[in-house]
């Protein structure tokens, strides 16, 4: 468990790097240049998250059990899950009115996934991974905002909202692919909705 706790707080000080030391990644890209900084950052990026799966997947082994949620808990999760795809959706199109609403629509969607898997879920491992991205994506939410508010972010503006249903059909789609198989296929836990 101790690796789990371990991996999140790498997994999620890395990633906001630019919230906590905003002229480090300036400084690293006057070194390395933009495409160096990025690749460094990449690398990183993809070995913390190898790490968090490893860790998790271990700790999953050896997890105790925090709370027990009741069934019928399933199915607000699998209900804020297909939230949580509509706005994991916006974020790949230009801005609709879904995009204005959330602001940014990919933290949103983390932010609401962590959330929902937290209200399924009550090992321990679980509860530890979920609660440390929640708290991730909620301290990167406030770093976006006082960014705006500074004037060193803009969103982009709206620009239709027939990006809103390309972005509802997409997370349907994603959503309904997660329920199928997707989710056993990737996560090696199947979906089940039995009361």
């Amino acid at each position: 468990m101790t690796m789990l706790v371990i991996a999140v707080l790498v997994f999620t000080l890395l990633h906001l790097v630019h919230a906590f030391a905003p002229g480090f990644r300036q400084s690293m890209i006057d070194r390395l240049g933009e495409n160096g900084w990025r690749g460094v950052f990449s690398v990183l990026a993809l070995a913390s998250l190898v790490f968090l799966i490893w860790a998790f997947g271990q700790a999953r082994q050896v997890t105790g059990v925090l709370y027990v949620t009741p069934l019928w808990m399933t199915h607000l999760t699998a209900l804020l899950m297909l939230i949580a795809m509509i706005c994991l959706s916006a974020s790949f199109f230009p801005p609709g009115k879904i995009a204005g609403f959330a602001k940014h629509p990919m933290v949103l969607s983390v932010k609401i996934w962590a959330f929902a898997h937290l209200l399924a879920n009550g090992e321990t491992a679980s509860v530890i991974l979920f609660v440390g991205i929640l708290i991730w994506a909620v301290i990167l939410r406030i770093s976006l905002a006082r960014r705006e508010r500074a004037g060193n972010l803009t969103r982009k503006p709206f620009v239709s909202s027939l990006y809103d249903l390309y972005s509802v059909l997409l997370g349907v789609i994603l959503w309904g692919l997660f329920i199928w198989k997707l989710h056993v296929w990737l996560i090696g836990v199947p979906i089940s909705f039995a009361m």
